[in-house]
């Protein structure tokens, strides 16, 4: 598994309907796309959520890095680009994915939160207690999903999870759900990825 995701901040007075508008017309453009596990069409609305800034910031987890490929190389981001530009695209590697008790329901409600692998710190360990946090998650009502997921060139574990309805206050940066196209999620292997 791979994680993905850009954040394209817009202006404080964008109106947020062009972006619903984009995923009703488009979002179901990879309902089908082979190789990618999900896709969670998210935005932040400023002044909703605590949210500072108005963002597109769509979340992938990859079953093949191929797939991803052919997304980022083809037709689909150079929608993307042409629309705004090139956006920092973050990757993680996958270590974990979970399916929650509201997995048979459409999630509205997403939430990232980034945590630091402190310098000095044992990484092993460090990813043995974010595991065992995602495990825990995975049982709390309203979970659709969550995965964890580390980059190891800046040293950054990523927690994503899927909501059925809201999250708790501590989850982490909120966003809307639009649309979740799920092609592949049957294939996002349970559990710890190695």
């Amino acid at each position: 598994m791979h994680a993905m995701q850009y954040r394209i901040t817009l202006p404080a007075d964008y109106d947020m309907e062009i972006i619903r508008r984009r995923v009703a017309t488009r979002g179901h453009l990879l309902d089908d796309f082979p190789g990618l596990g999900l896709k969670a069409y998210g935005i932040r609305e400023r002044g909703v959520d605590g949210s500072p800034v108005n963002a597109y910031a769509p979340f992938y987890l990859w079953a093949s890095t191929e797939a991803m490929n052919r997304f980022l190389w083809g037709a689909g981001f150079r929608g993307v680009v042409e629309d705004f530009g090139r956006p920092t695209v973050e990757h993680w590697q996958g270590l974990a994915f979970e399916r929650g008790p509201a997995a048979d329901r459409a999630p509205r409600t997403a939430t990232r939160r980034a945590e630091p692998v402190p310098p000095g710190a044992d990484p092993a360990t460090a990813v043995e207690r974010a595991l065992a946090e995602t495990r825990e998650r995975a049982r709390v009502e309203g979970v659709h999903s969550t995965a964890l997921a580390i980059d190891p060139r800046h040293w950054e574990l990523l927690h994503f999870t899927l909501w059925r309805d809201g999250a708790p206050p501590a989850a982490g940066d909120r966003f809307q759900v639009l649309h979740l196209s799920a092609p592949r999620l049957d294939a996002l292997p349970a559990g710890r990825h190695w």
